[in-house]
């Protein structure tokens, strides 16, 4: 019989009935959790050094950015790490947040602009990190992986070709395949978010109706997963296939349940997107009135004094 590769360590053939408590038990993954603990500790290293310096660093991306690694180490290094290996539902829970909800608030808390202004100087014709991260950013390899041609069909790809392939059955058969599929999962969300409502610089930074379209240019195609997930009739992943008789489940139904909540966060993401980028659009635009009030001030409002005289001068041609 065909056990989707659960008997390797023998930790999923007795797990107890699913519950939430249960599933929040801390356990998990140690390299999620290393992770996790080394995102927190530099991110208050470098918020630390800037206020040390005197420099200011807004409290909200603190909070992203700290809700943005409590998301990752809710589904990566919880009970819910093992459940995911053995019910359909509970991976796509895992996949959901790891790759739609997490990057989005590790985006608004904008490590990279934090990482320039933190890391020193190297120094002149030396490289040190903070060079290094501003080649990176500048390269040629971080404008393909941002563009939109690319990071469209890969966020769509990922789930149609992983689940739909023999691929998933292969790396779900071991712990290691596992947690490479998650990095896969929050690697993807961040490249597709990143041009689309991220606060660090980047190579591709279009104007916000663009960004927009991108958004929803995406989300379809993960309701259209979710329903086609719930509308099968039979089993579409191996590996869910025999779920173990503890848990007291049903492969079929644990599927239509994993199609719902694909479905369902198909749009939690889309609507806090569109938020931040309105709420970036209108800081945007009060900016640039900021600037050109200033502009005005200081030169007397030049334009406008260039508009009457024109206006003169066809008054003065006119007569």
């Amino acid at each position: 019989m065909h056990d989707g590769g659960h008997g390797m360590d023998g930790m999923n053939m007795d797990l107890p009935p699913f519950t939430l408590a249960r599933g929040l038990e801390f356990g998990g993954d140690p390299f999620f959790l290393v992770g996790c603990l080394l995102g927190l500790l530099l991110y208050g290293w470098a918020v630390i050094r800037l206020r040390r310096r005197g420099d200011a660093w807004p409290v909200g991306r603190v909070v992203a950015w700290v809700l943005g690694v409590l998301t990752v180490a809710l589904v990566m290094c919880t009970q819910l790490n093992d459940y995911g290996m053995a019910m359909f539902s509970v991976h796509m829970v895992q996949h959901m947040i790891i790759s739609m909800l997490s990057p989005i608030l590790l985006l608004l808390g904008a490590p990279v602009t934090l990482a320039l202004r933190a890391l020193p100087a190297a120094g002149r014709g030396r490289k040190g990190p903070r060079e290094l991260l501003v080649a990176l950013l500048h390269s040629r390899y971080m404008r393909i992986i941002t563009h939109p041609a690319f990071t469209i069909p890969l966020f769509i790809a990922s789930l149609y070709a992983l689940y739909f392939s023999p691929l998933f059955d292969f790396l779900m058969e071991s712990r290691a395949g596992h947690i490479a599929m998650m990095v896969h999962f929050l690697a993807v969300g961040l490249v597709f978010f990143w041009p689309i409502m991220g606060v660090d610089p980047g190579p591709h930074r279009p104007g916000y109706v663009m960004r927009m379209l991108e958004l929803f240019a995406g989300m379809p195609f993960h309701a259209f997963f979710g329903i086609a997930l719930m509308m099968a009739s039979e089993p579409m992943v191996d590996t869910f296939l025999h779920p173990p008789a503890s848990l007291g489940i049903e492969a079929l139904s644990d599927q239509t349940a994993a199609g719902g909540i694909a479905w369902a966060f198909s749009e939690i993401p889309s609507v806090v997107v569109l938020i931040a980028l309105v709420f970036q659009w209108y800081k945007s635009e009060k900016r640039q009135s900021q600037r050109s009030d200033r502009a005005a001030d200081r030169d007397g409002d030049k334009d406008l004094a260039e508009y009457n005289a024109y206006l003169a001068s066809l008054n003065a041609r006119g007569q």
